[in-house]
């Protein structure tokens, strides 16, 4: 997990390294576009007035793309404020990921897995199904194993290890989850703040001029604006990926407990033969 945080951190920088360069970029290809249109102004004076609209529409679509856009705004919005948000999404996206990839490597063929377990009890007895779940991953198989493992101490002391290791599996289940939850309520705040920010500096702005004009506010609220978007966009990512996790987790714990109830019932058959 830990790797997968550096992973994510070095690309979230340079992706703002990314974006710090494209300005310098940016007047280059306005002049380029300045010295390609003197060359066809004869040609343009003799074309319509359609076609002129059409040939300047194009150099503006190709000028500015999206990912352009993107990177303006987010330099328009201020480091101080954009930058934070930015990070608190990567720190949120690795946790998301690393969970799913979690519950996925987690996840098995309950049923199979049963009907393998009952086979080698009535086969081979505690040792040949306590093998069976040393083999198998995912926390199904864990609960089999600790309930096995204390078979020869009495059902009892089966039901209770199975309960009490049921909690510790659905515990590693939802490591993690605390700080995405904090993630997801810490990037609108974040938004909110540069929001507050940005409205203060515009009134330091016309206290400054003694004057009200759209200039004087236009940047206060143009940062105020921008960081606020962010923090509402990363807010919303992570909570599609926590509600996930979360949908994902539940049907697991279902499913520990459907697979403890019936681990119950086949060593209480086992224990009559």
């Amino acid at each position: 997990m830990k790797k997968l945080f550096l992973v994510l951190a070095v690309a979230a920088l340079s992706f703002s390294t990314a974006i710090a360069q494209e300005p310098a970029a940016a007047p280059a290809e306005e002049v380029a576009v300045e010295q390609v249109e003197p060359a066809e102004a004869p040609a343009a004076e003799e074309a319509p007035a359609v076609e002129e609209a059409a040939i300047d529409a194009e150099v503006q679509i190709e000028g500015e793309s999206m990912h352009q856009v993107l990177m303006q705004k987010f330099l328009e919005g201020g480091w101080g404020w954009m930058l934070p948000i930015l990070i608190v999404l990567v720190l949120g996206m690795a946790i998301a990921i690393e969970r799913i990839l979690f519950l996925a490597l987690s996840t098995i063929n309950t049923k199979k897995f049963i009907a393998q377990v009952e086979k080698a009890l009535n086969e081979g007895g505690i040792e040949a199904a306590k093998a069976v779940c040393r083999d198998t991953k995912g926390p199904i198989a864990s609960i089999y194993w600790q309930g096995l493992d204390r078979y020869d101490q009495g059902l009892d002391a089966v039901e209770k290890a199975v309960v009490s290791y049921g909690s510790v599996q659905t515990g590693q289940l939802e490591s993690g989850l605390g700080w995405l939850s904090l993630f997801i309520s810490l990037s609108p705040s974040l938004g909110f703040m540069g929001t507050v920010v940005g409205l203060v500096q515009s009134f330091d702005s016309i206290q400054a001029a003694g004057d009200i004009s759209p200039a004087l506010v236009a940047g206060g609220m143009k940062v105020a604006l921008l960081t606020t978007l962010l923090g509402l966009i990363a807010a919303m990512v992570l909570q599609v990926f926590y509600n996930y996790v979360i949908v994902k987790i539940d049907g697991m714990v279902n499913e520990m407990e459907d697979a403890s109830i019936t681990l119950t019932d086949i060593l209480t058959a086992y224990s009559k033969k």
